[in-house]
């Protein structure tokens, strides 16, 4: 993919371990999303990436994490969506 546009990058505050997966609100300019993996070899941020994917009804391929792999505060992006639709879709009640 091509380098990400900052209008296209959303800004993502995991939780993992949570006892659901589900997404919190804003913390600050963040989404917070909390998350059942743990933070272990990848698999908070395959929960992240399926979890958004499902909720904005895309592939799996269409989301990808362009930073933060090993913390907790991640920037994402969506193929063919920019960043205000992504929180819009995500922030909708009953998302």
């Amino acid at each position: 993919m091509e380098p990400a546009a900052p209008e296209q990058l959303v800004a993502i505050r995991v939780q993992p371990r949570a006892s659901r997966e589900r997404v919190l609100g804003l913390r600050g300019e963040a989404i917070a999303i909390a998350l059942k993996a743990p933070p272990v070899d990848g698999a908070a941020n395959e929960a992240l990436l399926k979890l958004i994917a499902r909720q904005l009804k895309v592939s799996a391929a269409a989301v990808e994490l362009v930073r933060g792999a090993t913390g907790r505060s991640k920037w994402i992006r969506v193929a063919g969506w920019s960043a205000d639709q992504v929180r819009a879709a995500l922030l909708r009640p009953g998302a």
